[in-house]
């Protein structure tokens, strides 16, 4: 499977937009590979599926283009929550049911079914947490890197991605934490 081709059936490779997700795509999954990488070398026993996490990341915000977020140049109808929701279908379509669920559950640290109610936002009303290793891996590498176009190339600090998760209640924040732990070495917390 080639993520550039899948990417290239609902973007303009001449577009702005397609500079944004793919710099921001490329970004994302040189940081989840090497977390992975890194993750396997201090686990042997724990077995991370790279190829799968290489496709899956690079595909991860295929959705954006159908929200309305002009900050990132996104001119569609849905509400930019709704990114991973849309995600989904489009890999769905596709025939990619695994690459899907990582789409739909990167959004933050996941979302809960509870936050859904709670937060009244517009998504179906059930859990968006990843659950297999490689979702959680992705999840946390999106979370270091932004879309915003002045912003794409710079790596965030986990403080400042601690903070701005706090802004989203105590159980994004320790699953955000539970995922540091787990999957960065000592040395980087």
């Amino acid at each position: 499977m080639n993520p550039f081709s899948i990417i290239h059936k609902y973007y303009d490779p001449s577009s702005e937009l397609y500079r944004i997700l793919l710099t921001h795509s490329v970004l994302v999954t040189k940081k989840a590979l090497d977390i992975a990488v890194d993750f396997q070398a201090r686990n042997p026993l724990a077995e991370t599926d790279l190829v799968f996490i290489y496709e899956a990341a690079m595909l991860h915000d295929i959705g954006i283009y159908r929200c309305d977020a002009p900050e990132i140049l996104c001119t569609g109808s849905e509400p930019y929550i709704c990114h991973g929701v849309v995600g989904r279908e489009i890999l769905e379509s596709e025939g990619l049911p695994r690459h899907a669920l990582v789409c739909e559950r990167h959004t933050g640290a996941g979302i809960s079914r509870e936050d859904v109610i709670r937060q009244a936002l517009p998504l179906p009303v059930r859990d968006y947490l990843p659950e297999s290793l490689e979702e959680k891996i992705i999840c946390l590498a999106d979370k270091f890197y932004s879309k915003t176009p002045h912003k794409l190339f710079r790596e965030k600090k986990l403080l400042k991605i601690h903070q701005k998760l706090g802004k989203f209640g105590t159980e994004a924040t320790a699953r955000f934490e539970e995922w540091c732990r787990l999957f960065l070495p000592a040395s980087k917390l």
